[in-house]
């Protein structure tokens, strides 16, 4: 008995359905047991990704932050 076909497209959508859920699970994690989950098979420690994890959160804020001050300058 043969496995039912999907079109390609199908099978695009499925893929990206299972990604968006996995990054959703990563985003809600908290930052120390992201970095504890990074750290696995890595050579940098979970303490190092920690750090570089709350650097980059920090500039995205300031980023996001910078943003929404020039929209509202342009307004």
């Amino acid at each position: 008995m043969s496995a039912p076909v999907i079109t390609r497209a199908e099978a695009f959508r499925q893929a990206r359905a299972v990604l968006d859920a996995a990054r959703r699970r990563r985003d809600s994690m908290p930052i120390r047991q992201a970095a504890e989950a990074a750290a696995v098979g890595s050579t940098r420690s979970a303490d190092e990704i920690e750090l570089i994890l709350r650097r980059l959160h920090r500039q995205a804020a300031e980023m996001r932050g910078q943003g929404e001050q020039q929209l509202a300058d342009a307004a």
